[in-house]
């Protein structure tokens, strides 16, 4: 485990967005883990995860000229993600997100911030269904860019309504890597070095053996 995914999984943990016991999701699962990027609520936790965030993309290598968020959650994961790419990086990178609903007065539209542009990084919390991503995808290129990937925090590495992951179908029909800090393999590893985690590893070993991937 690199360090940053571990910086990122003791932050979560700390801020209570991850969390352990018995979660029911939207698919219906019953999952022995939970995890909410809304609780990274604080000036220092935000700045932390967009440290996370910057060095997953530098980490990795993935080619993009600006980053865009999806609205909600994503303004402000990618506005921190910007300002650490600045500060810790040397990357002044432009940065835009969007509005659930289309402005009819002042600048108008549904886009602020930069104009998209070249690769557009998608910074986000996580893939779910994938719905978000797609809309995400389809205003990039209709507004003459490229998506050049999807940047989130946690992939739980798990089946969707098919034998992949939401993560593995975005990457799969776009042609284009979905990268996340940490993955439920690297949460695993950590459940295992830590005793005072150590009750929640066989629950999380189960649940991957049933619906990973």
């Amino acid at each position: 485990m690199l360090a940053h995914q571990r910086e990122f999984l003791d932050l979560a943990l700390a801020k209570n967005a991850l969390r352990f016991g018995q979660f029911t999701l939207k698919s219906g699962r019953l999952s022995p883990y939970f995890f909410n990027a809304g609780l990274f609520d604080s000036g220092a936790a935000l700045d932390a995860l967009g440290r996370a965030y910057a060095q997953t993309a530098i980490t990795v290598g993935v080619g993009f000229d600006m980053l865009f968020g999806p609205a909600y959650k994503g303004i402000a994961l990618a506005t921190a993600t910007a300002v650490a790419l600045a500060r810790e990086h040397a990357r002044d990178v432009p940065l835009a997100f969007n509005r659930k609903e289309a402005k009819d007065h002042g600048e108008g539209g549904v886009l602020i911030g930069a104009p998209l542009a070249g690769r557009v990084l998608i910074v986000d919390d996580v893939i779910s269904a994938g719905t978000a991503t797609r809309e995400s995808i389809a205003l990039i290129r209709s507004n003459g860019a490229t998506p050049a990937g999807v940047l989130i925090a946690l992939d739980r590495q798990e089946r969707g309504q098919g034998v992949q992951s939401a993560a593995q179908e975005i990457a799969a029909e776009f042609g284009i890597p979905v990268i996340a800090i940490a993955r439920l393999e690297e949460l695993l590893a950590l459940v295992g070095e830590r005793p005072e985690l150590a009750e929640h590893r066989a629950r999380l070993a189960a649940y991957r053996s049933s619906h990973g991937v």
